[in-house]
């Protein structure tokens, strides 16, 4: 059981942005629950991070399913004794068809990975970390740059990030008698094995297909370490990371 105050839960650690973040907390010295749907993902991340059972477990979670997501927060507070970090990351899409054509049961899924499971991921947190002494921890969630504008075709992953905006202020504001601070990173073109796409070509609101920049996903793992190791009297409640050069600014 660690005798320190950091011990995080990232969801979706198995690949991509979570993986980073699990990682670069590792590297930081923090202990990490690692939550993702998939067992050997976790494992291999661990395994990369070249740490023990006491520094890192591996929760095989769907963060849409209460019970699993009781049991992850449970099995992090048995391997550690505490939790001081949860960092919302997992995050599912639909396929990119016109409005129209989307189905209940598409626009259902995305809603239950994007919003309701950081919605009990956060409860659970707020739970464990008002119970704890010292009482407090930090949240941060994964808005993405759907947060602030809509790619085509994307409405129900814009609608559920453009949520999880009101959901950090809104956790943010109740976590304050807690001394729990609640931020949001909003990433834009993180190379990982789901952006490979955009050096293909990504339909663009002119209808046309380009080719977007992105960037290295370590600096995402590395804003996250930057957030995660404030004081809690210190907040960063948002911050935009984003491949330099990807179509958001201006009218591109």
């Amino acid at each position: 059981m660690a005798d320190n105050m950091k011990v995080a839960v990232v969801t979706g650690a198995g690949s991509g942005i979570g993986r980073s973040a699990a990682m670069g907390l590792l590297a930081d010295g923090w202990d990490v629950a690692l939550a993702g749907r998939r067992a050997s993902a976790l494992a291999d991340v661990i395994a990369e991070a070249g740490v023990g059972p006491d520094r890192a477990i591996g929760v095989p979670t769907d963060v849409t399913v209460a019970a699993e997501v009781a049991a992850l927060f449970q099995q992090t507070k048995q391997a550690f004794g505490r939790l001081d970090f949860l960092f919302n990351n997992a995050g599912a899409g639909t396929p990119p068809i016109p409005f129209e054509d989307l189905t209940v049961e598409q626009w259902q899924g995305c809603v239950d990975v994007n919003l309701t499971g950081p919605f009990l991921c956060s409860q659970e947190a707020f739970r464990m970390m008002k119970a704890q002494d010292p009482m407090g921890g930090r949240i941060v969630n994964n808005g993405s740059i759907s947060a602030h504008v809509p790619r085509p075709f994307s409405s129900p992953y814009t609608s559920t990030k453009h949520a999880i905006t009101g959901l950090t202020k809104a956790t943010g504001l109740d976590g304050r008698a807690y001394n729990i601070a609640v931020g949001q990173i909003d990433i834009g073109n993180a190379e990982t094995p789901m952006t490979q796409r955009m050096k293909e070509g990504v339909i663009q609101p002119d209808g046309s297909m380009q080719e977007e920049p992105v960037m290295d996903v370590k600096a995402v793992g590395d804003a996250i370490v930057y957030m995660a190791g404030l004081p809690l009297d210190a907040n960063v409640q948002t911050i935009t990371v984003m491949a330099t050069k990807m179509p958001f600014l201006g009218r591109g």
